[in-house]
């Protein structure tokens, strides 16, 4: 822990603790089912200095109670106002100079604050660092392992100098966090790509992130079919796409990396060609040259999911590939014919497309 050194009668080194290192934040919207874990994982930790601040968001199950129980100091947001809300307000209060965001689901390995610790104290010229979930998903369920080792995945062959920034698992210095006016809860008011825009910002002020590769922890969340879609799209592709078409543009790194786009286009050929099959049943072969082109594009993704859960289970994320670079590519385009094209032709700016 840190302290004040001082020395008491014949030379006794006493340290007096004074405020924690790292200040933990976790917001949460009826989070019962994972604060046991996520709580009781955070109070296991080898690092010391540390305080655990729960902002309850108008829950309305018993995660205050737990979390006071679990020994987290707990803030209410006083209505229901989202994450980035929740983070901004425990900043606030928060006495760490480190701001350890962690969802309430995720649950951090042992060692996770003191490696975060590390870096920042080792790394003086770092703002803001993240980490990522681990290969192990807790929940059995196909589409749980398939979009929790997606996400390790891109998180795990992604640049450690990130254009971005995570707050699932992230840390910022507080000073910069409070500089930098915190998350836009204004833009942001449900989960959604507050992190990235924050990120955003952090990188054009010429602040340092780091995605550290060993930062890991365990996603306790269950996907279903209609969360992921809803999720994915309207949540993470829609507003992203809008931040990338007012900025400087596309990042080759994450999950949009040159093969990435390649393979949203190729699918989206796919899609023309498919109705003229019926009069060139010839385009077949051309329909599986691009089916071959995709997976030769994502062959590394497709061959970490046979060594993680076998031959079987990759060939079953291929159509989950598939939708995926579609509703993608499709939502970026929506957004470029919905907000960009109307501004390069001088035309007025539509209504903002994320005001959730």
């Amino acid at each position: 822990g840190r302290g004040l050194v001082q020395f008491g009668p014949e030379g006794a080194r006493i340290v007096i603790q004074s405020q924690p290192f790292i200040s933990v934040i976790m917001p949460v919207y009826n989070g019962t089912g994972f604060l046991h874990k996520s709580l009781g994982a955070l109070f296991a930790s080898s690092f010391k200095s540390f305080e655990v601040i729960v902002v309850d968001d108008c829950s309305t199950d018993d995660s205050p109670d737990i979390a006071k129980q679990k020994g987290a100091r707990v803030l209410t947001t006083g209505r229901n106002s989202g994450p980035g809300a929740a983070r901004n307000l425990a900043a606030k209060s928060a006495t760490g100079e480190i701001l350890l965001f962690v969802d309430a689901d995720v649950v951090v390995k042992a060692d996770t604050l003191e490696k975060v610790a590390a870096q920042f104290t080792a790394n003086s010229d770092v703002s803001a660092l993240f980490g990522s979930y681990d290969d192990e998903p807790y929940e059995p369920n196909f589409l749980s392992q398939y979009k929790n080792l997606q996400h390790h995945f891109v998180h795990q062959t992604a640049n450690s100098e990130a254009s971005t920034f995570w707050a699932g698992l992230g840390a910022i210095r507080r000073d910069i966090f409070i500089a930098m006016g915190g998350f836009d809860c204004e833009l942001f008011r449900v989960p959604s790509i507050e992190d990235i825009e924050l990120g955003a910002r952090l990188r054009a002020a010429g602040h340092r992130i780091l995605l550290d590769k060993e930062i890991q922890a365990t996603h306790l969340k269950k996907w279903e079919i209609v969360s992921l879609i809803r999720t994915d799209v309207f949540s993470r592709a829609l507003p992203w796409s809008k931040l990338i078409l007012t900025s400087k543009g596309l990042i080759n790194d994450m999950n949009l990396k040159t093969n990435d786009r390649l393979s949203a286009g190729a699918v989206a050929l796919l899609l023309v060609i498919i109705p003229f099959v019926f009069w060139r049943p010839s385009l077949i072969l051309l329909i599986v040259a691009l089916l071959l082109l995709v997976a030769f594009l994502n062959r590394p993704i497709l061959q970490f999911f046979a060594r993680k859960r076998g031959l079987i289970f990759a060939a079953f994320t291929f159509p989950w590939l598939l939708f995926y670079f579609f509703y993608s590519g499709t939502t970026f385009i929506f957004c470029w014919f919905w907000y960009a094209l109307p501004q390069n032709l001088g035309l007025k700016a539509r209504s903002e497309i994320n005001e959730n």
